[in-house]
């Protein structure tokens, strides 16, 4: 059934409000999911990711890691996918990884925190383009991290991301027509990463968004079976 989410500020170690979609739906849980944004901020397809998560059973919550660059008390940035809105979307990118350590690395670890906390569950981070790097550093980080997807993590195939070394389960998506990925960086990470499970669609970048042009119906539907049943595993207490 759908599930409605609502805004919530979870408190960060240094003593921010870090604004976040949460969606936890009532009765047994299946474990619990931080679900991490494009470079597009929590937008009305994060903010679906999160529901449909939750109308699955899993607590989710979407942290809006672009918030140290401007804090406020909504969800802030929250582009489309024209050209202008990547242009923007790339800038803040830019600008967050620039910020000076941890940076967004502990709002992530906030995110993750509050769902274990709250909930008693195992806790999952799947993440998409920029989330998707982001669950990769952070399956490597986060010891209290249970598992990782990571769909199209722009940067996690390049050789610094890739010798990195998880501590829990990882499953990667990737596209073979990713212009932003080559696809000899991910048979790459594939070959360094035997523990992970690597999947190669017959996808453009972005193939799990319905919003945009390169959504592929079959590629996503797919990856949404693979994932859920990856997490139904690493994720039941």
């Amino acid at each position: 059934m759908p599930h409605t989410g609502q805004l919530l500020n979870l408190q960060t170690p240094d003593g921010r409000l870090l604004p976040a979609w949460a969606a936890i739906p009532e009765g047994p849980l299946c474990g619990a999911v931080v679900v991490l944004q494009e470079i597009f901020g929590v937008n009305s397809h994060i903010r679906a990711v999160t529901e449909r998560f939750a109308a699955r059973g899993f607590a989710a919550v979407a942290p809006a890691l672009f918030y140290r660059l401007a804090p406020c008390d909504t969800l802030g940035v929250e582009l489309g996918y024209s050209d202008a809105d990547m242009q923007q979307g790339r800038q803040l990118k830019s600008q967050a990884e620039a910020l000076p350590p941890p940076g967004m690395a502990q709002d992530v670890g906030t995110a993750v925190d509050w769902l274990a906390t709250t909930t008693g569950q195992k806790v999952g981070a799947v993440g998409f383009c920029w989330g998707g790097l982001l669950a990769w550093r952070a399956a490597c980080s986060l010891p209290q991290l249970s598992a990782a997807v990571c769909y199209y993590g722009g940067g996690m195939t390049g050789p610094e991301e890739r010798s990195r070394q998880p501590l829990c389960p990882v499953m990667a998506h990737f596209g073979r027509q990713d212009h932003f990925i080559p696809v000899d960086t991910v048979l790459a990470f594939d070959q360094v990463q035997p523990q992970a499970q690597v999947f190669v669609y017959d996808a453009d970048h972005g193939f799990n968004c319905d919003q945009r042009a390169s959504y592929d119906d079959a590629s996503a539907l797919v990856a949404r079976d693979r994932t859920l049943a990856f997490l139904d595993t690493q994720l039941r207490t």
